[in-house]
């Protein structure tokens, strides 16, 4: 009974941790660029079910933990771009060609191809720019509104060094409860379920400063590194039917405000790791039960939106901030890490941090054009290497197998 009970218990915490730890992050994203509370609330209700419904999909044709989640990289990216010229209409118009997007790379291999061959410290100092304003939230709120932030920080460093996968859900909570605690007047949390239709519209300045942005950042942050996840588990994921289901479903759910859907990369191993079975061809169960409760759990997002409004903004920020410390680490280290093209990295950072709009089109776009720029102005061509002379006796075996560099630990 607790073998066949482990994989659903493994969901139902991946679906939990999921959608506590950054469901602010896409309400801040979707209000950015111009929805109002319904648009926002049902634009996290289609992610929800969207997810659901492909990681259902997924994880019972190939029989793999294929967990499913929304691009949350995506959604800073658009509390970093801010609105775009056309509104709210234009950011849906931006959504549904990023999904379209997604689609073609999953028809033609060649698209993926090529957006594998940006440079990855370009790609992580892009990423590393737009999760780097809303990384600072949790300072802004310790200035601004130290009595509601403080403790909401301090639980957080806690939980992350005794029970890291339940840091941010239980910043959440605190934050939750200090909001309760701090409101003025009758609450009203509206719980019914949202759907907000938007008729897509599309100006040049979305396109190439939101949907081309969205797309890189999506495949690179989400899609990229959930099969690295999973291949580092022993499963070669279908990337190809993967990205047709997600693109479909992010196409069908930009209208009701879906920025992206994609493979899950910080809680994919939640799923596809010992933890949640272990047999490996049982953890798949693991991936359908977190896209059901996923679903579920979308039941309720006119609630959290309403809850949100509640709050100072900038504690909804530093929640997201928080949510994304260890995101932005990852990309920092990234790229820095080829010397011959740190400069270039940092010149990538830089520019998209800083949210400039030139031509109407955001710091994202601008920042990967400068460090290419840099890249292909300041590199220095490699010198050939050295021919080593030719072993004069075979050198030992390396007995400890595939992987054995590899650190024991997992991300959590």
């Amino acid at each position: 009974m607790v073998g066949r009970l482990q994989p659903v218990l493994a969901g139902v915490v991946t679906a939990l941790v999921g959608f506590a730890s950054s469901f602010t992050v896409v309400l801040a994203g979707l209000r950015a660029v111009g929805a109002d509370p319904a648009q926002a609330a049902s634009g996290l209700l289609t992610l929800c079910v969207a997810s659901g419904v492909c990681a259902l999909w997924l994880g019972l044709r190939h029989r793999m933990p294929l967990a499913i989640a929304w691009s949350t990289p995506g959604a800073a990216l658009l509390v970093a771009t801010g609105p775009v010229p056309g509104g709210w209409p234009a950011a849906v118009g931006a959504f549904l060609l990023t999904g379209l997007l997604i689609v073609a790379a999953g028809l033609i291999p060649a698209l993926g191809r090529a957006v594998a061959a940006i440079p990855t410290p370009l790609a992580s100092a892009m990423l590393a720019g737009v999760l780097l304003p809303l990384c600072t939230a949790p300072v802004r709120a310790l200035v601004e509104v130290p009595r509601l932030a403080g403790p909401v920080v301090l639980v957080w460093v806690l939980l992350h060094r005794f029970a890291r996968r339940w840091a941010v859900p239980g910043a959440l909570a605190v934050a939750v409860v200090a909001i309760a605690l701090t409101t003025t007047g009758p609450a009203r949390l509206d719980a019914a379920p949202v759907i907000a239709l938007t008729t897509p519209a599309w100006t040049l300045p979305a396109i190439v400063g939101l949907a081309l942005p969205l797309f890189l950042v999506t495949m690179a942050a989400q899609n990229v590194p959930g099969t690295a996840v999973l291949a580092g588990y022993g499963y070669r994921a279908p990337l190809g039917s993967a990205l047709r289901v997600t693109g479909l479903a992010t196409v069908l759910g930009a209208p009701t405000g879906a920025h992206a859907v994609n493979l899950a990369a910080i809680t994919a191993a939640l799923a596809a790791g010992p933890d949640a079975h272990p047999d490996p061809d049982r953890r798949w169960i693991a991936s359908v039960t977190a896209g059901i409760g996923l679903a579920l759990l979308g039941l309720g997002a006119g609630a959290a939106t309403a809850l949100v409004l509640l709050s100072p903004p900038v504690l909804v920020d530093a929640v997201a901030g928080l949510a994304l410390i260890a995101a932005l680490a990852g990309a920092v280290s990234a790229a820095v890490a080829q010397p011959d093209a740190r400069e270039a990295a940092v010149v990538t950072l830089v520019v998209t941090a800083s949210g400039v709009t030139l031509l109407g089109i955001g710091g994202a776009f601008w920042g990967l054009v400068a460090g290419w720029l840099m890249l292909l102005l300041f590199r220095r061509p490699t010198a050939p290497a050295p021919t080593a002379p030719a072993p004069t006796a075979p050198a030992p075996a390396d007995r400890r197998g595939v992987g054995a560099d590899l650190p024991a630990s997992q991300q959590s």
